[in-house]
């Protein structure tokens, strides 16, 4: 079986304050799905995205990513196949130049220096930002630092993408060049969004949170169209 993929048994999660975020969640997601995932603020979103890799560890449940089930122990090979793009790129952006950021993850793999050099330059290439790597990421706008965020996820060279509201906040010309960035990428993805037109021109696969429960999965047009999903969603 391909290790391209995601699969969620059973999963529940309650926070500290005993808030149940996640309840008797179940998917699967194959390799090389662009897969959307949508719902109001508070649905579980957020919550199911960190535990994809391992951010957040499951109150009961599996979630098993390639045939390897996140535990404590498979933490650093799983995180080295899931890359987690965040929704504000600060987050991921803390070093003084963006050549230094790309480098970061593979640095921490203990690779050899040339092959960190040849995967700055092949993930920076495959954003259309490699004329930035000297640049510090102060520096760049709004588009071209969530550009870079991809790339330091992408020079970790990981099966699996998973992003939450890569299009937020983004202006139009920006918004476009990421979706064809997206497009072109053969890896499977998990798309946490509020941005429906983004879903339709991307995701043939759409899975609806209400409560912590899934409540729709299935072809992205048919899912949109239904009664009860747009009331769900407010649409």
């Amino acid at each position: 079986m391909s290790h391209h993929y995601i699969k969620f048994t059973d999963v529940h999660f309650s926070y500290p304050d005993g808030y149940e975020a996640l309840r008797g969640v179940s998917f699967n997601i194959s390799h090389g799905e662009r897969v959307a995932l949508l719902g109001r603020n508070g649905a579980g979103k957020s919550t199911l995205i960190l535990m994809t890799n391992g951010l957040l560890m499951p109150t009961s449940g599996e979630v098993n990513i390639g045939g390897i089930p996140i535990t404590k122990r498979t933490l650093m090979q799983v995180r080295q196949s899931v890359g987690m793009v965040f929704q504000n790129p600060d987050d991921q952006l803390f070093m003084p130049t963006v050549e230094e950021d790309v480098a970061f993850g593979p640095l921490n793999m203990n690779l050899p220096y040339e092959e960190v050099e040849r995967r700055v330059v092949e993930a920076l290439t495959s954003v259309k930002a490699l004329n930035l790597r000297k640049k510090s990421p102060m520096q760049l706008s709004g588009g071209q630092r969530r550009r870079v965020a991809i790339a330091t996820v992408l020079s970790m060279e990981p099966a699996i993408l998973v992003l939450d509201e890569p299009t937020a906040n983004l202006d139009f010309i920006s918004r476009k060049d990421l979706l064809d960035l997206l497009k072109g990428f053969t890896h499977t993805q998990l798309i946490a969004t509020h941005d429906l037109d983004m879903v339709r021109e991307l995701c043939g696969r759409t899975i609806v949170l209400d409560e912590g429960k899934i409540i729709a999965d299935g072809q992205t047009s048919d899912i949109l169209e239904d009664a009860n999903v747009k009331a769900t969603l407010g649409i």
